[in-house]
């Protein structure tokens, strides 16, 4: 049985990564994500997935038995106690403030003060430290407090406790399934990250108006701690594209995503492809305005998800040739639509825009969590029977992308070893043994303090 896992584990995976490559494969891989169809679809509710590991793992297993065609799996990837124990402002949460079927929910506030920009420039982790983590946690409203201290704590060891949870996910869905990941590890343009959970779109807007020059100047510092973030939480083997999404670029003109967007994100995306890691990249809202700048990246490094308000069609003629493409089936039809409705949709796909290959079929960057199950899998029988490439091929897992980039020269931290070692005085025995455990407490001290902006 586990050499049957394993040899599903590589089809499944080399199928996935040839088809990112713009290689050629035996046929479309079923690749797109969930957004907690497979739980619900398993019999979960939102509360039980976010809260209760066993039961989220347990409704994954669930909906690969029923669904094998499915080549990778990616649902949920919020284990809700975590913030709790340090009271996140920036959501909301089923069974919480939330009924427990709802989804969780994102709050948008200005966490950073519009003339704040100095500091964040000077030295982001003493913003994020003094200034932005006592706005977002409400547990540091009292900061030093016996409470607030316990919050610091407990939030510490959520996050091991988090990061165990997805790794037993991983290696259970690999060993006992044979499902890979589509993804590990995340990141954000930055961009995004100053006006999502810092500055708001709102403040934002204001900003890239009337100091554009300190947007910039934020914009270039964050470029590091995204990659830092990113490379921390990805998958060490490099099996996996690192996700991203994109939430702004479809509030700006082209000369404003040209300007304040484009620079940083495409300097990221950059520094993560020279470390060997591919993208996957949820291209939010309509991007035909600014798709020709996937052109500037090498070729078959990210994976593009084109949301339902985009033209697949068009993304296919301007992109398709260089990045690989995912999307084309739209919401409304996976919801209210029919089997046989669903299954001309899918030739259709496989037609065109899977002509050739380096396509993937998906909804608006996932699977809607409403999608009628009969809708779903005349989806999958579709893409089965029209999305044949060379049945010839057996697929296997693609050796891992060059690396141009050391990654563990690109994790950052806040005290650096020789700030330790002078503190010290010099040390008396092997400097290394003492130094690679320091280093990797701080890169993930570091990851901590970020994460927040997620």
């Amino acid at each position: 049985m586990a050499n049957e896992m394993e040899k599903l584990y590589a089809e499944r995976l080399g199928r996935y990564q040839a088809t990112i490559a713009l290689e050629s494969t035996d046929r479309m891989p079923v690749a797109s994500g969930s957004n907690y169809f497979a739980e619900i679809y398993s019999g979960n509710t939102n509360q039980e997935t976010i809260y209760d590991p066993e039961k989220w793992l347990q409704a994954e297993k669930t909906f690969i038995r029923d669904f094998p065609e499915v080549d990778v799996l990616r649902d949920n990837r919020v284990w809700a106690p975590l913030y709790d124990a340090v009271a996140l402002k920036t959501y909301r949460l089923p069974g919480r403030e939330l009924l427990p079927t709802n989804q969780v929910q994102f709050v948008e506030a200005e966490y950073m003060l519009a003339n704040e920009y100095d500091l964040l420039i000077a030295n982001p982790e003493q913003f994020i430290l003094e200034r932005f983590i006592p706005r977002v946690l409400g547990a540091a409203a009292h900061n030093g407090s016996p409470a607030a201290n316990m919050a610091f704590l407990k939030g510490g060891m959520a996050h091991v406790m988090m990061s165990q949870i997805m790794r037993n996910r991983s290696q259970t869905l690999e060993q006992a399934c044979g499902m890979p990941q589509p993804m590990t590890g995340a990141f954000l343009a930055p961009f995004d990250a100053l006006s999502d959970a810092m500055r708001g779109l709102k403040g934002v807007l204001l900003d890239i108006y009337r100091q554009p020059d300190n947007v910039l100047a934020a914009c270039d510092v964050l470029v590091d701690e995204m990659v830092s973030f990113a490379l921390s939480t990805a998958d060490p083997l490099r099996r996996y594209p690192i996700f991203v999404p994109t939430h702004k670029p479809t509030f700006l003109s082209p000369k404003q995503f040209d300007k304040f967007y484009w620079p940083s994100f495409k300097k990221t995306l950059q520094i993560i492809i020279d470390a060997g890691y591919k993208v996957r990249a949820y291209l939010e809202g309509d991007w035909g305005a600014h798709w020709h700048h996937l052109l500037e990246l090498p070729k078959g490094t990210i994976l593009c998800d084109i949301d339902v308000q985009g033209d697949i069609f068009k993304a296919k003629e301007a992109i398709g040739h260089h990045q690989c493409l995912a999307g084309g089936m739209p919401d409304s039809l996976l919801i209210l639509g029919n089997a046989q409705e669903v299954r001309e949709r899918v030739k259709l796909l496989c037609n065109t825009v899977g002509q050739g290959g380096g396509f993937i079929i998906n909804g608006g960057c996932n699977i809607p969590y409403n999608t009628k199950p009969e809708n779903y899998r005349a989806m999958l029988d579709a893409i089965v029977e029209f999305g044949v490439y060379d049945l010839s091929i057996k697929p296997v897992p693609r050796p891992a992308p060059p690396q141009l980039l050391n990654p563990q020269d690109l994790k950052k931290v806040v005290t650096p070893w020789e700030s330790k070692l002078a503190e010290l005085g010099g040390v008396l025995g092997d400097e290394s043994l003492i130094r690679r455990p320091w280093e990797l407490l701080e890169n993930l001290g570091h990851t901590w303090i970020w994460q927040w902006i997620m």
